[in-house]
């Protein structure tokens, strides 16, 4: 099926991410009003035409998180009542995608309460990156197109061009992303055993591989607090790792990230822009960002174009 024409916004929360992917399509980012009320409530206006167009949101739910869900939350019900042909909403970090099961007594799934609030909002797909967890894409009743970055961390990495390198899975759940970036760079490859000691804590117990005089890129997905990453590097250190280095999908940065990173025998830190990083740059000498603008801005095309988006998935 065709739709209409091809039509980018962006919400609040990353405002230059939506405008490097539009540079990407050589098309003009599309004109919305968002602000708030005195007491806090949000308001939208579309400040053009959408109706019969295929019409992509920009909105990664990244901090504040519950201001920026409610923002896009109101925004695809907007377009949706501006008649827009389809609307599909462009997640490039999905907030809440930590809380994906219930692991212990009365709570939440909120991953699935947020994926059922996003379709109930008026969203036809999403386009979204590095889920935390693969079977978030379950939780839509919308089909839901699931990028990686890891074309773009492969890229930084051989620039790098570290000796004698191991890439390390800071966690059990991260093994399958290391070992098939360790695959394509003929790398070898290190699991750190994980047990968390409670919100936001982690305690790295014991290194399972090889990295006694070695060079290691530690891979995650997720750098909140830097907690675990912090643990990560001492136990890499303590059994005997050289150079250490680090890549994270989604830079949150949250708490005390920032000191952590800085004062860490951390040599660098590659990281995407799928959520703001100027301030973080400005108080973090380690990070080095990539951006996921053209990876995005391709899906974004060939989404429109009705093309397979296979090719892009790594």
């Amino acid at each position: 099926m065709i739709y209409g024409e091809l039509k980018v916004f962006s919400g609040r929360a990353h405002p230059n991410l939506a405008g490097e992917i539009c540079e990407f399509l050589n098309l003009s980012l599309g004109k919305i009003e968002v602000y708030n009320f005195a007491d806090g409530e949000i308001f939208c206006q579309i400040q053009e035409n959408v109706r019969g167009s295929d019409v992509f949101f920009i909105q990664p739910l990244c901090h504040p998180v519950n201001e920026n869900l409610m923002e896009l939350l109101i925004t695809l019900d907007a377009f949706k009542r501006a008649s827009a042909a389809r609307l599909t909403a462009v997640i490039p970090y999905y907030g809440y995608g930590r809380q994906d099961k219930k692991d212990k007594p009365r709570v939440p799934i909120t991953s699935k309460l947020v994926a059922d609030l996003i379709s109930r909002a008026g969203a036809d797909r999403v386009l979204t990156m590095d889920l935390h967890a693969g079977q978030i894409q379950g939780f839509f009743d919308i089909p839901v197109d699931h990028m990686f970055a890891a074309p773009v961390l492969l890229d930084a990495i051989r620039d790098l061009e570290v000796p004698d390198l191991t890439i390390v899975s800071p966690d059990a759940g991260g093994v399958e992303r290391s070992r098939a970036i360790a695959k394509r760079l003929h790398a070898g490859l290190a699991i750190v055993d994980k047990r968390r000691v409670g919100p936001n804590k982690a305690a790295a117990m014991h290194v399972i591989g090889d990295v006694d005089g070695r060079n290691v890129l530690i891979l995650d997905d997720i750098i909140d607090t830097a907690g675990t990453l912090s643990s990560t590097v001492k136990a890499l250190r303590e059994h005997g790792a050289q150079r250490i280095l680090a890549s994270g999908v989604h830079a949150i940065l949250s708490g005390p990230a920032i000191e952590r990173l800085e004062r860490s025998p951390l040599e660098l830190v590659l990281v995407t822009n799928t959520t703001p990083l100027a301030e973080k740059l400005e108080r973090c000498s380690k990070l080095r960002p990539l951006s996921v603008a053209p990876l995005l801005g391709e899906a974004v095309r060939r989404i429109h174009e009705d093309s397979s988006v296979s090719s892009l998935f790594v």
